[in-house]
């Protein structure tokens, strides 16, 4: 007896919009165009603002209306957050457009070979656009996130490991200062060093002080992120490696870790974000300085962030212009350094 055919009838969510609830929601949308467009046309509301605060509140209104006639006052009460929660949405997306659109459109136009590959040397920040660049700028950058980074990274994600994994008499007092350094203005973080180093010490402004400021508004960020994604590994994984006779460092490092390796690069790639565009640290311990400087533990270093602080202050058309390149190569280069990491991060988890 031949085995009967499944039924290949495609399976629906309950709550998936049907043919005729995008028909509704088509003609509301056209609905609260028209009359927003009516509106600003007939009264002295103008401007873009204008139009999008009125189609949002009408479409709210039509759209109630029409689904509180068809699904009663329990589906109104569900349109309305569905709806609330969009605006929120539209306005965190518009914010960044805005945002990447005002750095590319103005930064693109002082991004030229010169910029890319000279330093400030032999030329000043009012200059005409081609002559000097911030490749010194960059080299400095990279330098002092990499100090930062190789500081930060094992010590904040060594702490969640503490707060997550061991939790000893010190995890209340640990996770306190966690969130008090959370919130300390980076220009506090630049201050300590001052205070602490180069007043005290024979030491003087320098990359590796500059990365030690840095590293102090980076590492509550890795740590809170990092304590996040290890909460979010499954408990029964731990349970797993000790049934299997491992010890507690063996099956954090050989399985907790690898688990959470993904979340992990991003805690660290959070870090950098959070580190990358400060200046008020770097004025204090790292200076300005137009050339070229391979030694991070003597000397001023240039960096792209002051390289930014200065063009804004010289209020030339120039030196304006090359802020606004600057920080268009800073995004990229934080763009850039998250790509990749998340790119060998996904590869080395496959191969896992």
């Amino acid at each position: 007896m031949s085995p009967q055919k499944q039924s290949s009838v495609p399976q629906m969510r309950p709550w998936a919009p049907s043919p005729r609830d995008r028909a509704l929601t088509a003609a509301t949308v056209a609905a609260a165009v028209i009359f927003s467009v009516v509106i600003v046309a007939i009264t002295p509301m103008k401007g873009k603002l204008a139009y999008f605060t009125l189609f949002f509140i009408l479409w709210m209104l039509i759209d109630s209306l029409i689904v509180l006639n068809v699904k009663g006052s329990k589906g109104v009460r569900d349109a309305l957050v569905s709806k609330v929660a969009l605006l929120g949405a539209t306005i965190v997306t518009m914010a960044v457009l805005s945002i990447l659109w005002a750095t590319v459109s103005k930064g693109i136009k002082g991004i030229n070979l010169a910029f890319l590959t000279q330093n400030m040397r032999e030329a000043s920040l009012f200059d005409p656009i081609g002559n000097g660049g911030i490749l010194h700028a960059v080299v400095g950058t990279l330098m002092l996130i990499a100090i930062a980074t190789a500081i930060s990274v094992p010590m904040g994600i060594l702490t969640a490991l503490y707060l997550t994994e061991i939790k000893g008499k010190a995890s209340g007092l640990i996770q306190f200062l966690v969130q008090a350094m959370s919130g300390v203005p980076s220009v506090v973080a630049g201050l300590f060093i001052y205070a602490a180093i180069i007043l005290n010490t024979p030491l003087r402004s320098s990359a590796f002080l500059g990365g030690l400021a840095l590293t102090i508004l980076m590492v509550p960020t890795v740590t809170r992120t990092a304590q996040e994604v290890l909460n979010l590994v499954p408990r029964d994984l731990r349970e797993a490696g000790l049934a299997m006779g491992a010890t507690q460092w063996k099956t954090v490092a050989l399985v907790v870790i690898p688990a959470a390796r993904s979340g992990l690069i991003t805690a660290t790639i959070l870090g950098v974000a959070r580190i990358a565009g400060e200046t008020a640290p770097l004025l204090f311990t790292v200076g300005v300085f137009d050339s070229y400087n391979f030694n991070p533990f003597k000397g001023d270093q240039g960096t792209i962030p002051t390289v930014v602080w200065r063009g804004l202050l010289g209020g030339t058309e120039e030196s304006v212009q090359r802020a606004w390149s600057a920080i268009l190569v800073l995004l990229v280069l934080v763009l850039g350094m998250f790509t990749t990491a998340r790119f060998f991060g996904s590869k080395s988890q496959k191969k896992a």
